[in-house]
């Protein structure tokens, strides 16, 4: 395929490495010819690197099987899912998860990409529903402004939160910037 076909989510094959495509930006400046920059993630050591690519530059695709799987639990050896058509475990290490393991809870459905059987990558959904745990009571009759407070979630996430949360309610929060959405 030709670099300008490239969008995120897509995974490419480079000098014999597997990459996902992160962010791309078509850029043709005043003076030379048109180019792609490319952000890559290496979906086998999990680097970013960028790359500037001819808009005329040919791009290995490949192929990557998307499955909807069940966050189960924690072990010690990392977060175990579940396939939901197969009902096959395995586990993915915190070197994989990174800061995403905050947003996950008991029976989420998450979509992982594997490369043959290998799970290479995964998508969390744009929202996520989770418990408060932990927040100070809202002061009384501050509704004149937008005030927010600090909120502890049940996976020891921290957001903030308006003044009308409390503990023990279920809260929508954004799995890309943590912020509060709106009440479950």
């Amino acid at each position: 395929m030709k670099a300008n076909d490239l969008k995120p989510g897509m995974a490419v094959t480079l000098d014999g490495q597997l990459f996902a495509v992160v962010k791309t930006d078509h850029v043709k400046p005043g003076k030379g010819p048109a180019y792609v920059q490319a952000k890559l993630k290496n979906l086998m050591t999990g680097s970013h690197i960028e790359k500037r690519l001819g808009s005329s530059d040919t791009v290995d695709s490949a192929t990557l099987d998307r499955r909807t799987c069940e966050y189960l639990y924690d072990d010690g050896s990392g977060s175990v899912f579940m396939d939901a058509e197969t009902f096959d475990q395995f586990t993915l290490d915190a070197d994989t998860l990174g800061d995403s393991k905050l947003y996950l809870t008991p029976n989420l459905q998450i979509t992982i990409q594997f490369h043959g059987s290998r799970p290479v990558n995964f998508e969390l959904p744009a929202s996520i529903e989770m418990k408060v745990i932990e927040t100070p009571p809202g002061i009384k009759g501050a509704t004149v402004t937008n005030q927010l407070k600090e909120a502890t979630l049940e996976t020891g996430l921290k957001t903030r939160v308006p003044a009308f949360i409390n503990e023990g309610e279920v809260i929508r929060i954004s799995s890309t910037s943590g912020e509060y959405q709106s009440r479950a």
